[in-house]
């Protein structure tokens, strides 16, 4: 009997975190759904209809305002699982932390403005014949850029000396593969990433640093 008890609480826990979290698990519900989708169509139409909804250069010239919010609804790879641990881990966090508002406007100043960036560099590219012109119709989709600049507005929820350690780890993830062997991905995920911290005005009076150091204490209280 405890242990229903147990389970029981543990599914009110889990369900208290999600409706916390609205936004987070809504966004993540509508990517179950279409990744189901994309498991469903013939593998001959998927390419085609996505490069419709990427947020690459032919797409972004006519139909800016639909690929941009049609581009954020799908997994890029078709796998939704680690999807589901990142926004968990991240986004839930800091939608809890930030609201909802405030969290949105993170995620959409980073999917907007690196995808705007890397795009960008991308037609320079193009234009100075450093890449092909095909590379115009490059898929681009996927909800990475979001994800980038809610991981670094994050690192303004920790207390020091915690934060010097987030902020260093999280630096290595994304500049090690932009010098290593950089694609326009790369810098637009490096973009994304700087336009988290620049998020830093709406963390203003959300409540004082996590410092991890308190937590057993506050939990055994």
């Amino acid at each position: 009997m405890s242990g229903v008890i147990r389970a029981r609480r543990r599914l009110g826990a889990a369900a208290a975190y999600v409706r916390s979290a609205p936004g987070t698990y809504l966004w993540l519900l509508v990517l179950f759904v279409t990744t189901v989708a994309l498991h469903h169509m013939p593998p001959q139409f998927e390419e085609d209809f996505l490069r419709q909804r990427s947020t690459n250069l032919n797409e972004l010239s006519s139909n800016p305002v639909r690929v941009f919010i049609t581009s954020a609804m799908w997994t890029d790879g078709g796998r939704w699982l680690p999807y589901a641990v990142l926004y968990t881990v991240f986004h839930a966090p800091a939608e809890r932390w930030l609201g909802t508002a405030r969290w949105l406007a993170v995620c959409v100043a980073a999917h907007v403005l690196a995808t705007l960036a890397g795009e960008g560099a991308l037609l320079v590219a193009i234009r100075d014949g450093t890449a092909p012109r095909s590379a115009a119709g490059t898929l681009d989709i996927g909800v990475s850029y979001a994800l980038a600049g809610v991981v670094a507005v994050l690192v303004y929820r920790i207390a020091a000396p915690w934060r010097y350690a987030y902020l260093a780890v999280v630096l290595c993830v994304y500049t090690v593969p932009l010098m290593a062997a950089p694609t326009f991905t790369d810098f637009g995920h490096f973009v994304a990433l700087m336009i988290g911290f620049a998020c830093r005005p709406l963390t203003v009076g959300r409540g004082k640093p996590w410092n991890p150091k308190e937590t057993p204490a506050a939990l055994r209280s």
